[in-house]
């Protein structure tokens, strides 16, 4: 008999029950997607636990058991240490699940100073359990994080106007394919990331994540047709139209208008 397929409710109880009774596991909740309210059957599930500093790896050991427990996974990868947020990070794709409801679960020391609880970045998580209060708000600071965006819009200044000549000069060469990534990294890139200071700072650095709930419709219908080229001759246009359009909007940004949607309630 065919096993029924996993869902979210499923693999969450399973970790909950499986994770909660241990004392060495103080909060388990989860983020991404759901904790905007946008989770939708493509939604992967984003798990995030607290646990005690010397405790990572045997529960690293006890996720892998849930997990066969579960039906097992057909692909497994552990982000190399140390990892770019300083925590320790595994990803499943299940069995018998769907194979967009893959499992990213992140395993944070007690003593972290970065547990992603901004909650106006990173949304409100869904906590499964919280045994020490560890799951709480944690607000940014508006003066620090304006100048810190001023720090951010002085580099993208600096190094899109130098890096420009890397898309043309392989379009001058005839090589499109290898112009292609240069435009999108050197390019829509830092268009993205001018236009999310000025609509949505606290994203500002989430490139594609969520744009369409982050930017107006409006801007949000121009941005689409650069992603979109054809050819070398519509990615050379593409390239100048964009490029015009990051320097008006990078001169244009008002740091004074900035921080007032730092305090704005977000949607």
């Amino acid at each position: 008999m065919t096993k029924p397929m996993l869902d979210r409710t499923a693999i969450t109880q399973a970790f909950t029950a499986g994770l909660g009774p241990l004392d060495s596991v103080l909060a388990c909740w989860e983020a991404g997607s759901i904790a905007f309210g946008r989770n939708d059957q493509w939604s992967d599930l984003d798990l995030y636990l607290v646990v005690r500093d010397d405790q990572v790896e045997p529960i690293m050991k006890k996720i892998d058991e849930i997990v066969a427990g579960l039906g097992g996974h057909d692909y497994m990868y552990r982000l190399p240490e140390p990892t770019w947020h300083g925590n320790s990070q595994v990803g499943y794709r299940f069995k018998n699940a769907s194979p967009f409801l893959f499992l990213d679960a992140a395993v944070i020391k007690e003593s972290s100073p970065e547990k992603f609880l901004q909650y106006a970045i990173h949304g409100k998580p869904v906590v499964h359990f919280d045994k020490k209060g560890i799951v709480k708000d944690d607000p940014i600071d508006p003066d620090a994080f304006i100048e810190q965006l001023k720090k951010r819009a002085d580099y993208l200044k600096t190094t899109f106007e130098m890096f420009q000549a890397l898309t043309l000069k392989e379009l001058n060469r005839h090589k499109d394919i290898i112009a292609l990534p240069f435009y999108f990294s050197m390019t829509l890139r830092p268009l993205v990331e001018a236009l999310r200071i000025i609509y949505a700072p606290l994203h500002y650095n989430f490139f594609t994540a969520y744009i369409d709930h982050d930017l107006p419709s409006d801007v949000y219908q121009r941005l689409q047709r650069f992603f979109f080229v054809a050819d070398g001759l519509a990615l050379l246009r593409a390239h100048t139209e964009a490029g015009a359009w990051f320097r008006e909007t990078i001169e244009s940004i008002d740091f004074a208008e900035v921080r007032k949607k730092l305090a704005a309630p977000r949607s």
